[in-house]
């Protein structure tokens, strides 16, 4: 982990290229008889986000107090708004396996998207904020914000929380709380990856 940790000094920031890394996601497939219709299906970065322009936030875990209440929410209700001013779509990572993923986002009442395929996580994602299972952390690894919470929260490895556009693969702008990666830190900073910081700055690079 020491030699890991050097890593993390080289956090990506704007003009980074996003490599091309598989998710293990779960969808919906009606030939699958039972209660649980759902298949393993393999989605990449080239896939989410290659020709697009999306926003991506990322947090450190599902059902936690700030991503439930105010993080995820936030970027749920001003989803059409963020489509509007020239975005794709919107993703929340975080280092969660699929079926967590699905749960904390019917937890919070996220509707459910059940037959879409227009989007690689669909069908049984969700119709607007769409959320990325990066439970072998490879994404957040390959970006350097990858954190330890280990002694403060008992998380292992983690995301540590920021928000980024990201332009056919290429990061435009990222907000990183705290101005960087805090191993193992004992504040949870949130004050410049929300929804409402990422809509003041479509709005500005629309001018």
């Amino acid at each position: 982990w020491k030699s890991f940790n050097l890593l993390l000094n080289t956090m990506a920031k704007e003009g980074f290229v996003i490599p091309n890394i598989t998710f293990k996601a779960r969808v919906r497939d009606e030939s699958i008889p039972g209660p649980n219709p759902f298949t393993w299906k393999d989605v990449t970065t080239y896939d989410l986000f290659k020709g697009k322009r999306v926003v991506l936030f990322a947090l450190p875990g599902a059902f936690t107090p700030t991503c439930s209440s105010t993080h995820v929410p936030g970027y749920n209700s001003k989803y059409d708004e963020i489509l509007g001013l020239g975005i794709d779509e919107v993703y929340c990572l975080s280092v969660n396996d699929a079926f967590v993923m699905r749960q904390w986002g019917i937890h919070l009442g996220l509707e459910t998207d059940e037959s879409s395929t227009t989007n690689p996580l669909n069908p049984g994602n969700f119709k607007k904020v769409k959320f990325i299972p990066d439970g072998a952390v490879n994404f957040t690894r390959a970006l350097g914000y990858t954190t330890k919470w280990d002694e403060n929260r008992g998380f292992g490895e983690r995301s540590w929380r920021y928000s980024a556009v990201i332009n056919d693969l290429v990061i435009e702008k990222i907000f990183v709380e705290g101005g960087g990666v805090v191993q193992d830190s004992g504040p949870d900073p949130f004050e410049v990856s929300d929804a409402d910081t990422m809509v003041a700055y479509l709005n500005s690079a629309k001018k």
